[in-house]
């Protein structure tokens, strides 16, 4: 009997460790499909206290605001800002949680070398629809559909540039893979796999090993959302890819390290470019070495003949 006991003290322990992780895996899927996202109007609020907008020359500029429909059934909220008759654009992808506000910043870099600029807010956030975000999964086929929308704007024969940050930065990597129409690509601070990060802010957010949590995520995701968080990998889809890519990093970060970069940068074929940006933490890169971006992408442009 006294046998038996411990036996099932074991087997009630093991169920509860089963229960447990089951749980915390469903939690953790919801922590990262379903993140809580920031207030649209707060945001540009925000933006302008840390003078990242300067409401009087933002409001000012020519504008159109409206949405473009994603191949998959709901609304992006997107505002389009042309430059003229400009036959370049591009078109600026935010990080997760935030919205379009959070791209204001790199506007002027481009307005002032002649593009046109397409912002807009990805699924899940700002005044886009969708159920949850999927960490570029679903939103390159959203990028996808704002290229059509921008070459049926100015022509199939006109120049289309990416920039991405954080989360935009990924998707625009992933865009890549399907996209061929594209001309170039600045990404800013991406994650090269994000199971790989997730299992680093596991282990530094929440003190956890990976397992089996994170695999009890992934499976969750996969039936609940149709995704597995094992499947999204920039590093793997710009693999084949020829597209020249400007990766910038800040060499502090402190959220996806600065090696995600780096080793996307060494896999990359053709043309590419490394800025590990001094003093800069997570997407920090352009706001603490201002003159220095702008110089570096201008000369990856005239490198590109792009003027």
């Amino acid at each position: 009997m006294i046998g038996g006991g411990k036996s099932m003290l074991i087997a009630l322990i093991l169920a509860l460790l089963l229960i447990l992780s089951i749980v915390s895996g469903i939690y953790f899927s919801n922590v990262a499909l379903k993140p809580k996202t920031r207030d649209y109007d707060e945001t540009y609020e925000y933006e302008q206290e840390k003078g990242r907008i300067i409401k009087d020359e933002y409001e000012k500029l020519p504008k159109e605001e409206f949405y473009i429909k994603s191949p998959y059934g709901y609304n992006l909220h997107s505002i389009y800002f042309p430059n003229g008759n400009s036959k370049k654009t591009i078109i600026i992808a935010h990080g997760i949680t935030y919205n379009l506000f959070g791209s204001v910043k790199y506007m002027n870099m481009f307005y002032k070398r002649g593009f046109n600029i397409l912002m807009y807010d990805h699924r899940f956030h700002g005044k886009s629809e969708g159920d949850f975000c999927s960490f570029g999964f679903y939103e390159k086929y959203d990028l996808k559909a704002c290229t059509d929308w921008v070459l049926g704007r100015n022509g199939k024969d006109s120049i289309v540039g990416l920039h991405g940050e954080s989360m935009g930065a990924a998707t625009v990597l992933q865009n890549l893979a399907i996209d061929e129409r594209i001309s170039f690509c600045i990404a800013d601070c991406p994650y090269s796999n994000l199971f790989n990060l997730l299992r680093l802010r596991l282990k530094l957010d929440y003190h956890l090993v990976p397992f089996p949590v994170l695999y009890i995520s992934n499976i969750v995701s996969k039936i609940r959302y149709g995704i597995y968080l094992s499947d999204i990998s920039p590093i793997r889809d710009i693999q084949n890819v020829k597209i020249p890519i400007f990766f910038i990093h800040g060499q502090t970060d402190n959220y996806i390290p600065h090696e995600m970069s780096v080793d996307m940068f060494n896999i990359k074929k053709g043309v590419k470019k490394l800025y590990l940006a001094p003093n800069s933490d997570h997407a920090e890169s352009y706001w603490n070495n201002q003159e220095e971006y702008d110089k570096l992408v201008g000369d990856f442009l005239e490198e590109l003949n792009i003027k």
